[in-house]
Formats: structure tokens, C-alpha cells, sequence
């Protein structure tokens, strides 16, 4: 039953994250004269956003777990897990949570502030509220509930920080290219900063996204690490 539950969360999971790439690559729209007038010289369209990047990673992973119900374990501590497992187990320690609790905190906390810094008033009549919610919200609660109904072996922290950290470099290095080819930030936030405090803005997230890291590791310890306990015990006890 347990692994019936867990097939279906993670292709319910799959199912909203596709649909959701899909409305923001072939339905969402900003008419002309609207917020991406000024990426008029270099526009990479939905790619610009580092929101877009973590739903892409969520519809990754959660085709990942699939794979791994079918062919892989859910095992709480499986002595020779098979690479469907590890994959999974190395993607959302290194990737799908940190970055999905790190676009959603960061976004509604900037909301909070002022939101004319991440997601103007203007692009309302164009960006649906459920759109939004599922972009920076349900990433947080799926991230969170995968943690809940299915274990995972963190990865060495040297190699799973190395992951993230690399990942979150990529994009600060797109998101300069883009700047330097549009002459235009991709969020507004960066607009009113100057060029010190851009860099102390990014070391502080950057932080904050290494933090997250240690949070997942925290929070994977709490909820499972009693039964890896257990499970380490009766492995010892049938040697």
C-alpha cells in the first residue's frame, strides 16, 4: 500500500510540474510594451528565471522517483542500493530541495518587502495566481512531503554542497550573460543595488542556499534517522 501511495504522489507531482512548464513555455504571454520590452536586444525567454530552472528540477526528479518505484527501492537503509535510488537520493539532497525551499522563501519573503521587486502588479492580467502558487509554492510543499512518505541516504556533504553550489554558480553566471548581452537585470531587485551591495546580496544567498542544504540534511535526520538506526541494528545483528 505504502508503495502504491508513493507511485501516485510522485506522478501526480510529475503531472503538475509538466503541465506547469508547459503553460509557462507555450501559454504565458506578455503583450508588447509590457514587463519583457526591455529584453527586447536578448531575450531567452522563461530560461531567464531561476524559478523556471527548480520547476524544471522538479519535473525532473519526480521522473526520477518513478523510475525508482518501478525499478529501483524505497527501502529505508538498502544494503546495495540500485542507481535508480542513488540518483534520487543524490538529486533531491543536492538539488530538489535546497533549490525549491530557496526560490520559494526567497520569492515570498521578497513579495513581502515589495513586490514590484520580483513580480510587478502590471504582469498580473498576465500571470495567473494558480500559475504563481504553483511555481513558488507547491515546489516547497512537494519538496517537503517527498522527505515525509520516502527515506533517502544523504550523499557525502562535500559532494552534495558541491552540487548545489556549482548548480546556483551556473545560474548567477547566466544570469550576468544576460545582462551583459540585454543590459538589463532579470529581476528588479538587482536594479536597486549598487554593485557593492549586489555582491554582499549574493554571498548572503548563497549562504542562505548552503544553510538549506544543512536544513534538508536536519530535517531527513529527524524523520527517518530512527529507522536507519533500526535497520543498521538488525543488519549488524544477522552478521
Amino acid at each position: 500500500m505504502t508503495q502504491v501511495f508513493n507511485t501516485l504522489v510522485h506522478l501526480v507531482s510529475l503531472v503538475i510540474y509538466a503541465f506547469t512548464l508547459h503553460y509557462a513555455f507555450t501559454k504565458l504571454y506578455f503583450p508588447t510594451g509590457s514587463f519583457d520590452k526591455k529584453f527586447e536586444n536578448f531575450d531567452p525567454g522563461q530560461l531567464k528565471y531561476l524559478t523556471v530552472w527548480d520547476v524544471i528540477l522538479q519535473a525532473v526528479f519526480f521522473l526520477i522517483c518513478l523510475l525508482n518505484d518501478f525499478y529501483g527501492t524505497n527501502a529505508v537503509n538498502p544494503k546495495k542500493p540500485p542507481f535508480a535510488r542513488k540518483l534520487k537520493d543524490y538529486f533531491h539532497a543536492s538539488l530538489g530541495f535546497p533549490v525549491a525551499m530557496f526560490v520559494g522563501v526567497t520569492f515570498w519573503a521578497l513579495m513581502f518587502v515589495d513586490r514590484e521587486l520580483v513580480l510587478p502588479k502590471a504582469l498580473d492580467p498576465y500571470f495567473p495566481w494558480w500559475l504563481n502558487h504553483l511555481m513558488h509554492t507547491m515546489i516547497m510543499v512537494t519538496t517537503v512531503f517527498e522527505m515525509i512518505v520516502a527515506p533517502r541516504q544523504y550523499p557525502k556533504r562535500s559532494r552534495g554542497l558541491g552540487i548545489l553550489v556549482s548548480f546556483m554558480l551556473v545560474y548567477l553566471i547566466w544570469m550576468h550573460v544576460i545582462y551583459y548581452k540585454s543590459g538589463v537585470w532579470v529581476y528588479p531587485v538587482m536594479d536597486v543595488l549598487t554593485q557593492p551591495l549586489r555582491i554582499l546580496f549574493f554571498a548572503v544567498l548563497l549562504t542562505f542556499c548552503t544553510i538549506l542544504y544543512f536544513l534538508g540534511e536536519t530535517l531527513n535526520n529527524i524523520v527517518w534517522g530512527n529507522e536507519h538506526t533500526k535497520h543498521k541494528k538488525s543488519h549488524a545483528k544477522s552478521k
